[in-house]
């Protein structure tokens, strides 16, 4: 795929410090943090190395990368070797993917305290999924699966939601069977929905009253509890939106997809369409009508936007529950396996994957090689000189 022409990157390093300087104190040092990681992304400002064919005696500067997962033009390498880590876990099953969405009213508690709420909406996705599946009722299994959290829309506003994969069945209660799902249905939205609202408002509910909650600006009054109780009471009305996406074509599918979603940024570089003026242009998709669409914005309100969606240091936007859980993992899709007839595939051993060069990575997982010299085509690119960077590559939080 031919590189963008235009490039986030290229709105913070135009109008960025201007933004800085607008904002002053109101920016957080993670917003910071990733503002500078992306201005010197693959610049001279991270340093590098230079590069030379020992056929042709080509020679090019590769400056490093940011590594910041908030950076688009970081997220492909860290694709694959997800998608690679996660081949040995696939089952011979349907897969669904669930999507859970809480409305606006608690997309602005989130955006203020945004390490519990988001931690809260994971936790009772998951706990609901647990739930509603290990009801006779309903499946009557325990289920694994794993979620990954979005913070945007498509016009790049906050809209918190998480993006739930499961295999179409899960173990009997003592362990001795596989129990299917019914073709083409997994689990009954309605009722995945009214027990999410249950548990979360529930959770929101104990964090507040723990004291776990701050509130600033138009959410200020939210300190009194009359004011908390009347500011969620349409939310303990309304329905919630939980939503079912048909089944996936098979297994392999699902990484293909779904790789797409867990390390998607706020917004890809391919999207852009202009940037002119102290504007910005891009394209977006109205899932209303399903047309794709353009949206100009100031390049302050993209940047803005973009920041929205920086999330706390050392936060998880992908976790594992179930029979997928870090806690025996292996043991148990191992067990799955058996169960399903399939033969079980090796996860690669660290010491194979952990490649002394990213070259060397990149090839193996994305059959494209780096090392090859772009111009003679027979030569390999070496490695002749070090450049220093003015800074150390940042934090990748």
């Amino acid at each position: 795929m031919a590189r963008p022409t235009l490039e986030v990157a290229d709105v913070f390093r135009r109008s960025g410090d201007a933004y800085r300087q607008a904002q002053g104190a109101s920016l957080s040092t993670a917003q910071r943090r990733v503002m500078r990681a992306i201005e010197t992304c693959r610049t001279a400002a991270l340093g590098g190395h230079v590069e030379q064919c020992d056929h042709c005696d080509y020679r090019r500067i590769c400056y490093n990368s940011c590594r910041n997962r908030h950076c688009p033009r970081c997220q492909a390498l860290a694709r694959a070797a997800w998608i690679e880590d996660r081949q040995a876990e696939l089952l011979d099953t349907p897969y669904f993917h669930i999507v859970f969405t809480v409305p606006e009213r608690i997309a602005a508690l989130a955006y203020q305290n945004k390490a519990r709420v988001y931690g809260l909406l994971f936790r009772t996705a998951a706990a609901t999924l647990r739930t509603i599946a290990a009801d006779p009722q309903h499946l009557g299994a325990a289920i694994g699966f794993f979620a990954v959290l979005h913070t945007w829309g498509q016009t790049l506003l906050h809209h918190p939601h998480v993006h739930c994969v499961v295999p179409g069945g899960g173990l009997s209660a003592d362990g001795t069977r596989w129990i299917p799902c019914r073709p083409g249905f997994f689990l009954p939205v309605r009722v995945l929905s009214r027990l999410f609202r249950r548990l979360f408002l529930e959770a929101v509910d104990q964090a507040y009253a723990a004291g776990q909650l701050r509130f600033s600006a138009s959410l200020e009054a939210l300190h009194d509890p009359q004011a908390w109780a009347e500011y969620l009471a349409p939310v303990r009305a309304a329905e919630w939106v939980v939503y079912a996406k048909p089944p996936f074509g098979g297994p392999r599918q699902v990484l293909d997809y779904v790789g797409r979603y867990t390390h998607r940024v706020a917004i890809a570089n391919q999207r852009l369409l202009a940037i002119a003026d102290e504007q910005v242009t891009f394209r977006w998709k109205d899932y209303r009508d399903g047309r794709q669409k353009t949206m100009t914005l100031t390049a302050e309100e993209f940047i803005r936007r973009f920041l929205l969606h920086v999330l706390p240091a050392g936060f998880h936007r992908i976790r594992y529950y179930g029979f997928l859980g870090n806690r025996d993992r292996q043991e148990k899709l191992a067990h799955c396996q058996h169960l399903l007839g399939m033969t079980p595939v090796e996860a690669l051993p660290d010491e194979a994957r952990a490649r002394p060069d990213y070259r060397d990575r990149y090839e193996a997982l994305t059959g494209v090689s780096l090392w090859a010299c772009p111009v003679c085509h027979h030569g390999r690119m070496i490695e002749v000189e070090r450049l220093a960077g003015r800074f150390a590559v940042p934090d990748t939080s």
